[in-house]
């Protein structure tokens, strides 16, 4: 870090931090899709969440929270909403391929575009609604072939695009919540939410069937003694891309950074073809390419 400073402006430190915090993003659901062959995705939530949750204490009780308050409804939802996601993110991962996963939470910045019209009243530029066709028309390109290959393979796409739309719901939560909180505190609702919610969902796993909820509905799996190796990859490896985004939006242009956060999607196709998925399509590797560009778009409309 300390490098970086003397050697480079703000802005290139902003867009190193942003490539560092895709490369640990990817890790993080590279590990998640090892695990994911014999820990259900339920538990893998816990288990990121409770590593996590250790760090951000540790630093409170370096640097207490100075937040003023006055949103906790907004909070809560934030957390719930924010581990909801999780819960479709990681389902998706381990039924999906690992690059189509992220590429679908990619996506999330199309449905937060929508959401400021909706909620917000906000009053997109021609280049931001040009973004949303174009983005729709990336997830079109990957979600629609599935109809062709069965029900099944239908929905577990169907949880890749309900996380990038509850990914949106969480980001726009987070901008209410500035002003009022501590980055920490905001953080910190998450990570209980992403511990308390799985408790109850695992809890209820030993007495109910899930049925067609597993994703949120699972029996405690004992993690295998080489898995606890995996365990800490994927919850360290979150941590320090989250601590890395933080620093790249403090130091970068917005729409730079952002723009760099999406070599999460190149890295994960690497990953992802090292650990047994296919190599996308010609069809699949165009939506993922038109949802990178709209995402790019959005990103630098914000300089405008």
């Amino acid at each position: 870090m300390v490098i970086l400073k003397e050697r480079y402006s703000g802005n290139t430190q902003g867009m190193i931090y942003m490539l560092l915090a895709a490369f640990c993003f990817s890790v993080s659901g590279a590990s998640t899709k090892v695990l994911g062959n014999h820990i259900n995705s339920v538990e893998l939530v816990l288990f990121r969440n409770i590593i996590g949750v250790i760090f951000v204490f540790s630093s409170i009780f370096k640097k207490p929270l100075n937040s003023t308050g006055g949103k906790p409804n907004v909070l809560v939802f934030r957390g719930v909403i924010g581990t909801l996601a999780l819960y479709t993110f990681f389902y998706a991962i381990t039924k999906i391929g690992l690059a189509e996963a992220i590429t679908y939470q990619q996506s999330y910045p199309i449905f937060l575009a929508i959401m400021g019209v909706i909620f917000l009243k906000e009053i997109p530029g021609k280049l931001v609604w040009l973004a949303i066709i174009i983005g729709f028309l990336g997830i079109c390109l990957i979600f629609l072939p599935q109809f062709s290959i069965g029900l099944l393979t239908l929905k577990f796409h169907a949880f890749g695009i309900s996380n990038a739309i509850m990914t949106a719901m969480a980001y726009m939560s987070i901008k209410q919540l500035a002003g009022y909180y501590d980055s920490r505190t905001i953080v910190l609702s998450f990570m209980l939410s992403g511990i308390f919610l799985p408790l109850i969902s695992l809890l209820l796993g030993h007495f109910i069937e899930p049925g067609g909820f597993e994703f949120i509905i699972a029996k405690f799996d004992v993690p295998r003694s080489g898995d606890w190796l995996w365990i800490m990859v994927l919850a360290v490896s979150a941590l320090f891309g989250q601590i890395a985004l933080t620093k790249a939006f403090t130091l970068g242009d917005s729409g730079e950074v952002s723009a760099i956060g999406y070599f999460n999607i190149l890295f994960s196709v690497w990953f992802g073809v090292f650990l047994g998925d296919t190599i996308p399509g010609l069809t699949g590797f165009l939506g993922m390419v038109l949802i990178i560009l709209s995402g790019v778009l959005i990103s630098f409309s914000k300089k405008s």
